[in-house]
């Protein structure tokens, strides 16, 4: 026998004293000194058996079929039939019974759907012999993947199932073991074999994001990709991830947006161009916000705002329908089911953003492109006694504003969707702006979709005078100075951009991991990423094995 191998990921189990427990702090002693026996015990036991193997696969044994399609193809066969054609179909195995010494079910699961498999040795036709298949029952554990080749058949339970006539191959073998239950773990593949709401709602994002894409190539859009390293971050304010480019010898800048170079293109005559990609802002970590996200972007040439509203709600309404079939069906089951959608199917709420807050506030705002605007708006909120925002003083223009919008207007979302319209121009430095006509304020041609009280997608449309985009950028560079004591430049490459025309253009933004988490109900942005959140994936993906069982809490990932 040769000797048992040395697998790097199983030394900890197999090697740690249980003097050393508090290295597993998730773990109480007598379950941690059962999970280290367990895992070399595991180990030796297929090493001797010789069932430690990872074979090839082999095409010879019938039809290879998934098991969806086994189950559409086979669903109306009646009990005690055997189809004739024999298929294969392989997965993970869910568990295995054994009904006396030449009977063994074995549950096998792949693609989220489950079979049965039926061992009978009567009906096994390659020379089984029963004191193999007694072994194979014997050292199959949860978690194996297998590989299955038989007829269709249904039993007199009426469980449709694959009657095997041929011994079923390991394919792989399971060496940790699979836990009942976790509640939270920085290992997401454990988490995601035992918890079923776990796996649906990284399927309802893929599910969505499939639909924002068809939504969009229904419309006559192209999705285009643009670069994620830059000289200028660009697109939005926010603080950027810096790197170091040795192919260019400088310093470069993970994206924050897309937009600049969506609307570049079209200006190129791209005139409806959309782009579902990463994005990255060098920020803080909460319920909502990840350093890294997912961010769905498009830019429709000669759309207005009022058609950017109306788009919106076509789609919103669309995923919301989308969601609550794929839940209601079945293919989605462990979700909340949507439970209104009735909210989605109506015109949604719109609020101005300057003659609503005046209406809460009880005073007329100042002219808010004065020089002394953040002054006199600090004034007016300390004499009508408006209770402050923490170092409130020291808040610029934008961010106050942003503040006071969060507290008195974003709430009216709690109820139905709301379009939060026409923010002051100082807030909006890449849309275009007017002067209102009630308030005498000059403002954007913008609104915010709020959902819930939480900001789900962002429009407006886009500035496209090459000189008035320039003393937007300047002021938007000052208002940053002030906030965060970064210097940053006006991108002039861009504004060369604008001087070959932008035709009249509505944009649009909206981060995916916020519209996955309204669909699936969770309030956490950690469950709708793959990995979670930075602190799971550093954690989780640093080269150090800690126990994958029940009960793991989320250490660092807690938010």
């Amino acid at each position: 026998m040769r000797p048992s191998p040395s697998l790097q990921f199983l030394r900890p189990y197999a090697r740690v004293p249980v003097r050393n427990a508090a290295a597993f702090p998730h773990l109480r002693r007598p379950q941690l000194s059962q999970r280290c026996s367990f895992h070399l015990a595991r180990q030796q036991e297929l090493e001797q058996a010789g069932a430690l193997k990872y074979p090839r696969i082999r095409n010879d044994g019938g039809e290879i079929m998934r098991i969806p399609d086994f189950r559409a193809k086979y669903q109306d066969i009646q009990q005690g039939v055997v189809a004739e054609e024999e298929v294969t179909v392989r997965g993970r195995v869910e568990s295995v019974r054994r009904a006396g010494s030449k009977l063994v079910f074995i549950d096998v699961r792949s693609e989220f759907e489950n079979v049965q498999g039926l061992c009978n040795l009567g009906k096994l036709v390659d020379g089984t012999t029963g004191s193999s298949l007694k072994n194979l029952a014997r050292l199959l554990n949860r978690g194996d993947i297998i590989s299955v080749t038989g007829k269709a058949t249904r039993t007199q339970t009426g469980e449709l199932s694959i009657q095997a006539t041929q011994l079923p191959e390991v394919l792989t073998p399971s060496l940790v073991p699979r836990p009942e239950k976790v509640e939270d773990t920085l290992h997401r593949h454990i988490d995601m074999l035992a918890n079923r709401r776990t796996v649906d709602t990284l399927r309802l994002r893929s599910y969505i994001t499939r639909y924002l894409r068809d939504f969009f190539h229904q419309r006559n859009f192209l999705e285009f990709q643009t670069p994620i390293l830059s000289g200028n971050a660009g697109g939005a304010v926010a603080r950027p991830f810096t790197v170091h480019a040795e192919a260019v010898s400088k310093d470069v800048s993970l994206r924050i947006a897309p937009e600049l170079w969506l609307k570049r293109l079209v200006v190129g005559g791209v005139d409806r161009v959309f782009e579902l990609g990463p994005a990255f802002r060098n920020e803080g970590i909460d319920q909502t916000h990840n350093p890294e996200f997912t961010i769905c972007e498009f830019y429709h040439a000669y759309a207005n705002l009022q058609d950017l509203i109306t788009i919106t709600q076509d789609l919103i309404r669309g995923v919301a329908e989308h969601c609550a079939e794929l839940i209601s069906n079945g293919t989605l089951s462990s979700l909340p089911e949507i439970a209104d959608l009735s909210v989605y199917q109506q015109p949604f709420q719109q609020a101005e953003f300057i003659p609503t807050l005046q209406d809460k506030l009880g005073f007329v705002f100042p002219d808010l492109t004065s020089p002394s605007a953040h002054e006199d708006l600090l004034s007016l909120l300390q004499s009508h006694s408006i209770a402050p925002f923490e170092g409130q003083d020291a808040l610029p223009l934008p961010k106050l504003l942003d503040k006071l919008a969060e507290r008195y207007i974003e709430p009216l979302s709690l109820s139905s969707p709301l379009f939060i319209t026409h923010h002051p121009v100082i807030m909006s430095p890449l849309s275009k702006s007017f002067v209102c006509p009630e308030t005498k304020q000059h403002v954007s041609a913008r609104t915010e979709l709020f959902i819930r009280g939480k900001e789900l997608a962002n429009m407006y449309e886009e500035e496209n005078d090459p000189f008035a985009q320039r003393d937007k950028f300047a002021e938007q560079i000052r208002q940053k100075d002030v906030e965060e004591g970064q210097k940053v430049e006006v991108d002039e490459s861009f504004c060369y951009a604008l001087a070959s025309g932008l035709p009249p253009t509505g944009g649009w933004g909206c981060g995916v991991e916020r519209l996955v988490m309204l669909m699936a109900g969770t309030g956490r942005i950690s469950e709708v990423l793959s990995f979670g959140n930075l602190r799971n994936v550093v954690v989780g993906g640093s080269n150090v094995a800690v126990g994958g069982g029940a009960g793991e809490s989320k250490g660092e990932g807690e938010e």
